[in-house]
């Protein structure tokens, strides 16, 4: 049998797992290291109805708070592939069917039962928003699998 390609390493599942709600922002963020101090940057007000505002960047976003559904749980893991990637999609004119796909792993560093999904100006439209739709597919797909 041969070596999966992706691998998520669940490590040890205990009470000690941290717990951490995820924000799915509408932007792009070109930095991957740590930001200190958080709060000079991310304070969200969080209201009696779950829903959120905040400002980044100058910019007001609107929060809503999506509850993963029973019997479902969500992981934050953290890849552990080479360095050496194939690039990304739009970026690449030509592509290399046979260079092989870099090996590597995920591990889970924290589990979230609900995330919350932000929107510039106005509250997120679940019909519209591509990421609350693709995980409605998702586990419509799961649920018949």
């Amino acid at each position: 049998m041969s070596k999966p390609v992706l691998a998520l390493e669940l490590g040890k599942l205990s009470k000690e797992t941290p717990k951490a709600t995820p924000h799915l922002l509408p932007c792009r963020i070109h930095h991957n290291g740590p930001v200190e101090p958080v709060q000079s940057f991310w304070a969200p007000k969080v209201g009696n109805d779950r829903s959120g505002t905040a400002y980044f960047r100058g910019r007001k976003l609107q929060g809503t708070a999506v509850k993963l559904p029973d019997g479902y749980r969500g992981v934050v893991a953290v890849t552990s592939a080479p360095e050496e990637q194939s690039p990304r999609l739009e970026e690449a004119e030509v592509i290399d069917l046979e260079a092989g796909m870099p090996q590597g792993s995920l591990t889970m560093q924290a589990e979230f039962d609900e995330m919350v999904v932000w929107n510039h100006e106005s509250a997120v439209d679940a019909s519209a928003d591509p990421y609350l739709r693709a995980a409605e597919e998702w586990l419509a797909l799961a649920e018949k699998v």
